[in-house]
């Protein structure tokens, strides 16, 4: 993975580049941004021209064909994991290689719940713990197998738990020489301060509409107008485009969306809608935390979708349905409410990663759901 394969981030593409040029090389950095930026695979071209660009062309040959399959001896990679069907205890990195490159292969700007689906763990939550944390001191204290850089690249470091943390401390601050830490993460506050303080970071902002747009017809070879279409609903998110092109029909979690909001909007004096949002949460809370996390970062995206067009900015309005009509829905999400309504899904959603209990969270939220549908517009 080269860096003419990265989609946009051309000034990132730049600054890592000259500094490596000029042998500025922090030898710890933190990729921070949002899903589908492009924070994983720039970690990578970054790698492979740091440990590829040689003078040698028959070396760099080798080392760049290493890099094609992810399998290059002085790139390390940690990733979030848990227990599945073929590792029963003690899950590391290293069990899970072989996904891990197809997932980079196929998927170079997937998610968390993508990696979960593959591993076949979405109704678990991964981490990195201090199991892992100890194989990566084991691996950086070889030597390199070329005689250059050694890279630790540590995918989602926010999902490390203190104890992972804290063992990775005094590497990280004090690491063997050419030795890199590389940390990509999507919400750096829940990465510890003191890891934060010694990594230099750098922020990926959304993807331009334009190198969506490229990137699909690259990729997929579509017509422009659709891809066009695709770029826009994306919201600055490569993956969310992919996952559009690909899986057009996927409705189960609109599907989940209109029974919930009009079985809410009835639930008000009605006993027996009531007891259909009961059995809706409960239903919902059966499936796997990260499913049940995708699905309210969807209930966000539907309500903003409603709000702008409430007020009439349909040019920003992306989303289709078959079975609701959202120009009826509109208006009931106004300046008086769609606060309240963020806040909440936002809370169910920080209390389902801290693993609460689903089945009460989803069902407080579908209460004051029925309240907030109900609210009057200033």
């Amino acid at each position: 993975m080269i860096f003419s394969d990265i989609i946009g981030q051309e000034h990132i593409k730049k600054h890592l580049t000259y500094s490596a040029n000029n042998g500025r090389i922090p030898h710890a950095q933190l990729f921070i941004g949002p899903e589908g930026t492009g924070p994983l695979p720039m970690a990578i071209a970054y790698a492979q021209y740091l440990l590829c660009n040689k003078e040698n062309t028959r070396a760099n040959d080798a080392c760049n064909l290493k890099f094609s399959s992810f399998s290059h001896p002085d790139l390390h990679f940690a990733f979030p994991v848990a227990t599945n069907e073929k590792i029963k205890k003690h899950p590391v990195s290293k069990y899970f290689l072989e996904e891990w490159r197809i997932l980079l292969k196929e998927q170079p700007y997937g998610n968390l719940f993508d990696w979960y689906k593959r591993l076949g763990i979405d109704n678990k939550q991964g981490q990195i713990g201090v199991d892992e944390a100890q194989d990566i001191v084991k691996s950086l204290a070889l030597k390199s197998f070329e005689g250059g850089y050694k890279i630790m690249l540590i995918w989602m470091a926010e999902k490390m738990n203190i104890a992972a943390s804290n063992k990775l401390l005094k590497l990280i601050e004090e690491p063997p020489n050419k030795t890199l830490f590389i940390l990509i993460a999507e919400d750096e506050e829940q990465i510890i301060n003191t890891i934060r303080s010694r990594c230099q970071v750098l922020r990926f902002p959304l993807l331009a509409e334009n190198d969506i747009k490229n990137g699909l017809i690259n990729k997929y070879s579509i017509p422009e107008t659709e891809a066009i279409k695709l770029a826009h609903q994306a919201n600055g998110n490569f993956n969310k485009a992919c996952n559009l092109y690909l899986n057009p029909e996927d409705s189960q979690f609109e599907t989940w969306f209109i029974f919930w909001v009009r079985t809410a909007f009835k639930a008000k004096g009605n006993k027996s809608a009531i007891h259909d949002l009961i059995s809706w949460s409960e239903d919902i809370a059966k499936k796997g935390r990260e499913t049940q996390k995708q699905f309210l970062h969807f209930c966000l995206d539907f309500f903003r979708q409603a709000l702008l067009l409430n007020y009439n900015t349909k040019d920003l309005v992306f989303i289709e349905t078959k079975n609701f009509n959202l120009n009826k829905f509109a208006p009931f999400i106004h300046n008086n409410n769609i606060l309240d309504i963020f806040n909440e899904l936002q809370e169910a959603i920080y209390h389902i990663e801290r693993n609460g209990n689903s089945k009460i969270i989803l069902t407080d939220l579908s209460i004051k759901l029925t309240r907030l549908l109900h609210k009057k517009s200033n």
